[in-house]
């Protein structure tokens, strides 16, 4: 069985590493790190991976706005996204929920359980 494969699209760069190592470390998945929605884009749909993690606060291009470009391109519509977000209000969690995202991960996330949140929000079996 293939190994799943992330995108995580983060514009910090610490957030994009620690994600990365966790999910690699963890899961031994195959992990996509862009800095921002263009180049997320472009990336996902190069790759085509079984899930994105999108941050929702990021200069250029925030989440919501990469969110519905991904959701317009035939190559990426399919994919779920999560959020990574530290706006964790429930008008906000509400408000991202009506976006079409699968879920939301708040940030700080703790690395060690990053994997199985990420599993039990796509309902992957290990």
């Amino acid at each position: 069985m293939q190994p799943k494969q992330i995108l995580v699209i983060d514009d910090e760069s610490d957030i994009r590493e620690v994600a990365r190592l966790s999910l690699q470390l963890t899961e031994s998945w195959t992990v996509w790190t862009a800095s921002g929605g263009a180049a997320g884009t472009a990336l996902a749909l190069s790759v085509e991976p079984d899930a994105i993690l999108l941050d929702v606060m990021m200069p250029d291009m925030d989440g919501p706005t990469t969110l519905r470009l991904l959701q317009q391109q035939g190559g990426t519509k399919t994919i779920p996204v999560i959020f990574l977000t530290a706006k964790v209000q429930a008008a906000d969690r509400h408000r991202f929920l009506q976006l079409g995202v699968l879920g939301i991960i708040s940030k700080p996330f703790d690395p060690l359980t990053l994997g199985r949140q990420v599993k039990e929000m796509l309902a992957w079996e290990r």
